[in-house]
């Protein structure tokens, strides 16, 4: 599978595939799978995988039998496909690639048009009550778009993949927009003036209709990050939601996230309900659940160690922000990224203050670890260049004090090597 199909995140552009007529082939030859459960189908820029798991905690802990597709995985192919939190077992990923490995050769399917048709055909034999599912990369064609929706999710827009998307954020959101369908309502979890007419009018023309999560709630944080969860007050309107929900996920970030995941689950309870405690045991064990990794993962403690699987200049400027409020001596920074982002975009934004630790990600589309330094020396970023991720981490925790915090960052894929 991994060898023989061109698999986006390691070889990039020349595995991307501009239509869905190669999924709509592969789904017709599995009998369409998709037609055999409902879904949930999340699209956004930054925020949809942590949204998705936290969507599926809540519905799981309620009872139903939950699928959830997400990419890319971390360490094993496996984590893109789960039911209740369980990984799609070895050999039902053999027995699907054998039962099918001459049609699948001369279809020419990509890795991810692969796995969707995986994932369906699992989600449908195993009768699973609904499926979470996750897009790739943008949304209208995107291989998951040919699933059945009950409700569609963006989490927001912002520059990331641009040479597939267009570079602007109404372009865009026009791809995102892609998976509003009619008469299934749409949650778009963050306001943003500049692509709202785009969401607007996709949802008057598909005539469904559309809710922005953060104008109908709130999440009140009422304790800080304690490294080990953090709590808010969720409010619908003027109205107390839930006091007190506690949240494993520490980013900063996960605010919005909560709330865009909230407001999603609010607009189904009427056909999958469930209760308050529901939605506090979900939250509060969304990584036990569902597997969840990545997301400003605590790695080790003296000196603190992080992850964060942000890797777009959104993503990055958050973590930064996350930084910036603890309290350390000196900050350590393993940094590694793939060739095909805007360095710039994302350099201007690290501190210059820092001890970096470049390094390459094992995988094709890593950009070489020399080329980063000496684009990062631009920028003020000084530090020293290492053969591997690894290499790059064991160095910064021998050489971090215990008062000192490491960063690992800039890519998904290096963070994949440490976690």
């Amino acid at each position: 599978m991994f060898a023989q199909l061109p698999m986006y995140q390691r070889v990039g552009a020349a595995a991307y595939k501009a239509d869905l007529d190669n999924t709509v082939r592969l789904l017709k030859l599995l009998d369409n799978p998709q037609q055999h459960f409902p879904a949930i189908h999340i699209a956004g820029t930054n925020g949809k995988g942590s949204v998705s798991h936290m969507i599926a905690a809540v519905l799981q802990t309620a009872g139903y039998k939950t699928g959830l597709y997400t990419s890319p995985h971390l360490r094993d192919f496996r984590e893109r496909i789960r039911v209740n939190g369980e990984l799609i077992p070895e050999e039902k990923v053999v027995s699907f690639i054998e039962k099918h490995q001459q049609e699948f050769g001369a279809m020419q399917l990509s890795f991810f048009e692969m796995t969707v048709g995986m994932a369906f055909d699992y989600f449908a034999a195993e009768k699973v009550d609904i499926a979470v599912i996750e897009t790739g990369m943008g949304g209208r064609l995107d291989s998951t778009n040919l699933v059945h929706p009950v409700l569609s999710v963006i989490t927001n827009i912002g520059f990331d993949h641009m040479q597939f998307l267009g570079d602007t954020l109404p372009k865009i959101a026009t791809e995102k927009a892609g998976i509003i369908k009619s008469g299934v309502p749409v949650v778009i979890g963050e306001s943003q003036p500049e692509v709202q007419e785009v969401f607007t009018e996709k949802a008057t023309e598909q005539g469904t209709e559309i809710y922005i999560a953060d104008q109908l709630f709130e999440a009140r944080r009422i304790q800080q990050d304690s490294q080990m969860s953090q709590r808010f007050d969720l409010w619908k309107g003027d109205q107390i939601y839930y006091e007190d929900l506690a949240l494993p996920l520490l980013g900063h970030y996960q605010q919005m996230n909560l709330v865009t995941a909230v407001c999603a689950l609010d607009m189904i309870r009427d056909r999958f309900k469930w209760s308050d405690n529901d939605l506090w045991h979900g939250m509060e064990n969304v990584v036990q659940l569902t597997g969840l990794k990545g997301r400003w993962q605590v790695l080790g403690r003296m000196p603190l160690c992080v992850a964060d699987t942000g890797h777009n200049a959104a993503g990055i400027r958050l973590n930064m922000m996350q930084l910036s409020q603890l309290r350390y001596e000196k900050l350590h920074v393993v940094l590694g990224v793939v060739n095909d982002k805007k360095l710039d975009d994302i350099l201007q934004l690290l501190p210059a203050n820092a001890q970096y630790y470049f390094c390459r990600p094992d995988i094709p589309r890593g950009l070489d670890a020399e080329e980063l330094s000496r684009t990062a020396f631009n920028y003020g970023l000084r530090g020293e260049v290492y053969h591997t991720v690894t290499e790059a981490y064991r160095h910064a925790r021998e050489l971090a004090g215990a008062k000192d915090v490491v960063y690992v960052g800039g890519s998904t894929f290096v963070v994949a090597e440490v976690v």
